[in-house]
């Protein structure tokens, strides 16, 4: 249990960081703060979703991640009805008259709950079934997954529809799950030819929806020339690099920044982490950084010791996902990617992202709480005891014909007794 209990110490801490900044970057000097409209201030709204992703987390963590799986059949397994669902829900999102279409994108759903109205992201909640979808099918098939046409092949057209649902609004998810389901499928045994195979009808199918947006060119074209368009396209990276910049070796301080009063698109969401670097400096920003390391490094711990497939694939999927996810947003922040909308797991502002990022944490949790310990080894005795012990134990030779001068020394006698011993 020690090592569940030390990722959930990390995911708190990283919920706690975001929480407190989100609340910090959504201060707003332009608007009157009016509690009868709680909901419709980022800050707040994070103050509900900490709590609740903190309980979704440890529900998640006390329920048994073998549920998940595919070993009693296709139909009785909850990926299955999850990767239905998420389907069906990518397909909706798409139909003016259901989905809302937010910054040129329509990706979301809006629920009116009371006087409320809360967004939901399905693109969020199909990353997450897939993954799970796919590593129980690479469980249930790990005799046969190198099969191209019977496994291989099949499990891509079933990953194919949600895909390219998601693509048609969200480029950079649609691509970003793909690299996932590459990599699990590494993992999981496929070979190495086939994973390639489906590389030409991608990049194609990537070039076209590329070249069909106006808004994703002008992306490229910014990282590639930020000094032409620094007031246009390449704005957003330009104030994101300020904003680090002059946070120096320890920020200006909590709450201090200045780039959330307007300079900052999207300070709370999917550039949180430069606000982090300008009120927390280097130093903070750093910490982040060694904090998402080190959740890392004790997911590849769970899947180093775990034995169970399913467990294995689960718990690799779920790391490379958080420390990818988290690697292209801080690259998009420091301008060493083009810019993507792509929020840091558990600190960016949003509902769908924290809830369904701390469930998946909850199932790793889970399946490092059902971890074997290493088996402790015992230390090896030192050379003097081992001789020692051995002298004393030793019985004595039957005698050997040799002269009386050829009497065996009594050291001589005690180095072959600790040689005996040692071997």
């Amino acid at each position: 249990r020690r090592l569940g209990d030390r990722i959930s110490t990390v995911v708190l801490l990283l919920m706690a960081i975001g929480t407190v900044f989100v609340f910090s970057s959504s201060v707003n000097v332009g608007r009157q703060l009016e509690l009868r409209e709680f909901y419709n201030y980022s800050g707040l709204r994070q103050l509900i979703f900490f709590p609740a992703a903190v309980a979704v987390m440890f529900a998640m963590a006390r329920m048994d991640y073998r549920r998940l799986g595919a070993r009693s059949g296709w139909l009785k397994s909850p990926a299955t009805y999850f990767m239905i669902i998420a389907t069906v829900l990518v397909g909706l999102v798409l139909f003016p008259q259901i989905g809302t279409e937010v910054n040129m994108a329509r990706r979301w759903f809006r629920l009116p709950i009371g006087g409320a109205r809360i967004s939901f992201q399905p693109s969020e909640l199909a990353k997450w079934a897939i993954i799970i979808f796919l590593a129980a099918y690479c469980a249930r098939y790990r005799e046969s997954i190198h099969l191209y046409f019977k496994r291989f092949l099949v499990v891509c057209m079933l990953l194919a529809v949600p895909t390219g649902l998601i693509i048609v609004e969200d480029f950079g998810t649609a691509a970003f799950i793909c690299l996932l389901a590459f990599l699990i499928l590494f993992f999981a045994g496929a070979r190495f030819w086939h994973l390639l195979s489906p590389l030409p009808v991608g990049a194609l199918a990537f070039a076209a929806v590329l070249l069909q947006s106006p808004a994703r060119m002008d992306r490229i074209r910014a990282f590639l020339n930020p000094e032409q368009l620094a007031d246009s396209a390449a704005y957003q990276a330009n104030q994101s690099l300020i904003a680090l910049s002059s946070g120096g070796l320890f920020g200006r301080g909590l709450g201090r920044g200045i780039s959330k009063y307007g300079h900052l698109p999207e300070d709370s969401t999917d550039f949180i982490f430069a606000i982090i670097g300008e009120e927390m400096g280097f130093v903070g920003a750093a910490v982040v950084i060694l904090l998402f390391i080190v959740l890392m490094w004790l997911g590849m711990l769970v899947v180093i010791r775990w034995k169970d497939r399913f467990g294995q694939l689960l718990a690799a999927g779920i790391t490379l996902a958080i420390g990818i996810q988290a690697a292209v947003n801080i690259g998009v922040v420091t301008v060493v990617l083009p810019t993507k909308g792509i929020p840091l797991p558990f600190i960016s502002a949003g509902g769908t992202s924290l809830m369904v990022s701390a469930a998946a944490a909850g199932i790793l949790i889970s399946i490092a709480y059902n971890c074997p310990s290493p088996q402790k080894r015992r230390p090896n005795k030192p050379y003097v005891t081992q001789a020692l012990n051995s002298y004393i134990d030793h019985k004595e030779p039957e005698p050997m014909a040799m002269s009386v001068e050829q009497d065996t020394p009594e050291d001589e006698y005690l180095v072959g007794a600790g040689t005996e011993a040692e071997g």
